[in-house]
């Protein structure tokens, strides 16, 4: 559950299609102070591979991911 899990962001991608969701969490990333949690929603089936990607090639991290029907949550925290 992501109760444990202090947000500082929320990003609304849904509707988004690839590449745009990436381009977006990359920009939202930095916009939190490092060590605090963005909350990613997307609707791409494509990020589900592409934000794991991305957070190694960015050194940032993926504490969660919550799936729900279309809807695809990523909790991810500013490393760098």
């Amino acid at each position: 559950m992501s109760e444990d899990i202090k947000v500082e962001k929320v990003l609304d991608l849904k509707g988004l299609p690839c590449p745009m969701p990436v381009v977006k969490i990359s920009k939202g990333i930095k916009e939190v102070e490092i060590g605090q949690v963005v909350e990613a929603i997307t609707t791409d089936p494509g990020t589900l591979t592409d934000f794991p990607a991305w957070a190694r090639t960015s050194g940032n991290e993926i504490l969660k991911t919550d799936q729900t029907g279309d809807e695809i949550k990523f909790y991810v925290k500013r490393k760098v």
